[in-house]
């Protein structure tokens, strides 16, 4: 169970016959906006599951509700993070940005991109920051806090996770984390490059697995309401793409 910042539990990594996302958690201020969010939910037409205290305790939280999003995606929403107090080892990167950004950013795949917007806008909350139009359809880039998007909704033929984004801390820690994907033999997705929405510097690579996970660095902070767009390209430059290997059982659809 990796930790990515002073504090509490970020990222479950567990065995599994079928790879793939269990779930994606979201954190609400209290008891209170998660039964607001709750009943929301629910009137949307969406069953809804109250975390037992066991459940609470492997994420070390105070609580939590499950739920699958329109496309089939679990989702949970949780508040009162356990914390440990410790100073976490990162021997291999000087830190991650966390705090009020959450973890990272994480992309969905959906099957229906118009109704996962109207879900995650209208009923949970989430604001557009911007769009990109792909030969499948409209992906959209949605915030929930000052990082730039927290949320991709991808256009699929399933749910899935597509890939997932953590935000080193120097710029070092990327370029040192491509020397060690390289040395690993560790197989690339996209090369370095930097983001036309975000700006974010970052490559992906591949886990064993064939989900894709983006690390990078230079985000941008969003600290006020600001009008959507729509981008035409995905890279100022780079993030060249390199098909799975052989043989990745992970990938979404």
């Amino acid at each position: 169970m990796p930790v990515l910042s002073l504090g509490y539990l970020r990222l479950v990594v567990t065995e599994s016959a079928t790879p793939g996302l269990a779930a994606v958690g979201f954190e609400v201020l209290d008891r209170t906006d998660l039964r607001h969010l709750v009943e929301r939910i629910e009137a949307a037409g969406i069953p809804t599951h109250a975390g037992t205290a066991a459940e609470c305790a492997l994420r070390q939280v105070t609580g939590f509700v499950a739920f699958d999003d329109p496309s089939g995606n679990r989702v949970e929403l949780f508040y009162g993070p356990v914390l440990s107090h410790r100073p976490v080892d990162l021997p291999s990167v000087s830190g991650f940005v966390t705090g009020d950004q959450g973890m990272g950013h994480v992309i969905l795949n959906v099957t229906d991109t118009e109704v996962a917007y109207d879900f995650y806008t209208g009923v949970m909350g989430f604001a557009e920051r911007n769009s990109l139009e792909l030969p499948g359809g409209t992906s959209y880039f949605l915030g929930c806090n000052p990082r730039q998007h927290t949320l991709g909704l991808n256009p699929a033929e399933g749910p899935g996770l597509l890939h997932f984004m953590v935000e080193t801390a120097e710029i070092d820690d990327v370029g040192k984390a491509l020397d060690r994907a390289h040395d690993l033999g560790i197989p690339m997705m996209q090369s370095l490059g930097k983001h036309t929405n975000d700006r974010m510097l970052s490559f992906y690579i591949y886990s064993p697995e064939g989900h894709a996970t983006e690390i990078g660095w230079g985000g941008e902070r969003i600290e006020a309401p600001t009008p959507t767009y729509r981008i035409t390209e995905g890279a100022v430059w780079g993030h060249r793409y390199t098909p799975p290997p052989a043989g990745a059982k992970g990938l979404p659809r």
